[in-house]
């Protein structure tokens, strides 16, 4: 194997190692509620709070909960599993399944964090002081894009919206 192979492979391993030892359950406490940082402390295999985020970010974009266009509520997401199946000889592999499930209708809000926070990070974390920890920690800990974005209305959207003008 060449070396470049030998690069691609360790990479792809230590991706698959990273999914299988804690983007799994970071998924999982996402749709708990829990922030990063508390998603941080509850798992087991030492994950940096960045990469949290950004997992996050891509499951609540896959679920739904953030989206860069208003939704209409004729939506749909695309869930993704993986079935363990026993071959002959005993083999087990696993097959992905791919389902496409209706989005619920939903309230969206449009918020512009990633903005605010590349313009005045400092001026923003001021504003951010009003809220309790756990929305504080919910907003600072996800990798909000520059362009705006929409949340689904949930009451911690609620809870941020009428402490911080949004």
């Amino acid at each position: 194997m060449g070396k470049q192979e030998n690069s691609y492979f360790t990479q792809a391993l230590s991706r698959f190692a990273r999914d299988v030892a804690s983007d799994g359950a970071i998924r999982h406490l996402a749709d708990l509620g829990y922030t990063a940082k508390q998603i941080q402390k509850n798992l087991d295999y030492p994950t940096d709070l960045e990469h949290i985020g950004k997992v996050m970010w891509e499951h609540f974009l896959a679920k739904g909960i953030l989206s860069y266009e208003k939704p209409d509520g004729n939506d749909y997401v695309e869930e993704v599993r993986y079935v363990k199946e026993n071959g002959s000889y005993g083999r087990t592999t696993f097959r992905r399944v791919v389902e496409r499930v209706e989005r619920p209708q939903q309230e969206y809000i449009l918020v512009d964090f990633g903005k605010r926070m590349y313009q005045n990070r400092e001026g923003f974390q001021k504003q951010l002081e009003d809220l309790e920890e756990e929305d504080r920690d919910y907003v600072m800990g996800l990798p909000w894009d520059l362009k705006p974005v929409y949340h689904v209305l949930d009451e911690r959207m609620k809870r941020i919206a009428r402490n911080i003008e949004i």
